[in-house]
């Protein structure tokens, strides 16, 4: 019983310390880069600055108002873990993202007329890096179970609906119709800006989804070869991988004689091990390599984890 206490604590632990370094990332990524290089946002926040530009309503109050219907909305889909998740990466962030507004953009221009940002000029750079380091954080809260709220909970919702897309690929459909809704508000030439944000919005995307699946990716390798070489084959990926093999019964169309057939799944940075020792084998073994997006398993993913 103590040592099951033990590892849920432990398991919390690491929990939590993936989804507070997603916290610190996220608003690096969205105030020192996206948004001191005068880039627009999607979201939640994206959606209230649209609403201050129109009314003139204090973009925060908007914010804080868009997420309590969709937080009591997450609590009833998603349940109470999520909802406490979700609040504690809402709280940090935002404590953060203020403190590093405070810090660079008041504080150190005013004690010691310090104006570190923007680090560039450059837009490509501040939308590809802030792209860049805002998905990563992103993907690790979505990673633990968790959001940050906002236009975050209704894309979750979606992606349970529709199970074949993924979830970067839903979040990057929202921010884009949110970004165009936002040149219409502000009704000024920023077609440069726009085409960055949408340039940051594709970068988050794909790191984003890489954090999110790219953990979980691994190659799928069929071997055919003879009996006894594929024995051999077997006890060695066993014994110098640490991977698991099945056979299959096969016999050859054209020859009509019978083969073995392995079946492998390793992590990328083992597959050209497992080459190897195919080739020194049994260089007339044939192999069919694909990639295997998620896998379920020992060694894997649990059966029973909540698809993301």
């Amino acid at each position: 019983m103590e040592a099951d206490k033990k590892k849920i604590l432990k398991s919390y632990a690491k929990r939590y310390a993936l989804i507070t370094l997603g916290c610190v990332l996220y608003p690096i990524g969205v105030v020192m880069f996206l948004q001191a290089g005068g880039l627009a946002g999607g979201g939640a926040t994206g959606i209230a600055l649209i609403i201050n530009e129109a009314t003139g309503v204090s973009t925060g109050l908007i914010a804080f108002i868009i997420n309590v219907p969709l937080l009591i909305w997450g609590w009833k889909v998603f349940g109470r873990e999520f909802f406490l998740s979700t609040l504690y990466v809402i709280g940090l962030s935002s404590l953060l993202m203020w403190l590093v507004e405070y810090i660079f953009f008041t504080w150190l221009p005013q004690s010691y007329g310090l104006n570190l940002l923007p680090f560039t000029d450059d837009r490509l750079i501040n939308a590809v890096t802030g792209g860049a380091i805002f998905g990563f954080g992103m993907g690790l809260i979505f990673r633990c179970g968790s959001s940050s709220g906002g236009t975050d909970i209704p894309v979750k919702v979606l992606k349970k609906k529709f199970r074949h897309i993924s979830t970067g690929m839903i979040t990057m459909t929202t921010d884009i119709i949110i970004v165009a809704c936002s040149a219409f508000a502000y009704k000024t030439d920023t077609l440069e800006v726009m085409f960055f944000t949408v340039l940051s919005v594709v970068v988050f995307t794909l790191v984003f989804d890489w954090v999110l699946y790219g953990g979980n990716s691994a190659k799928m390798v069929f071997i055919i070869s003879e009996e006894e070489p594929a024995a051999r084959i077997c006890a060695r990926v066993l014994k110098e991988l640490d991977a698991g093999a099945t056979y299959i019964d096969a016999r050859g169309a054209y020859t009509g004689e019978d083969k073995k057939m392995l079946l492998c799944v390793v992590k990328p940075i083992v597959y050209p091990r497992l080459r190897d020792i195919v080739r020194e084998e049994d260089k007339k073994a044939f192999m069919i390599v694909s990639s295997a997006r998620e896998i379920y398993g020992e060694g894997y993913l649990p059966p029973d984890k909540e698809e993301i």
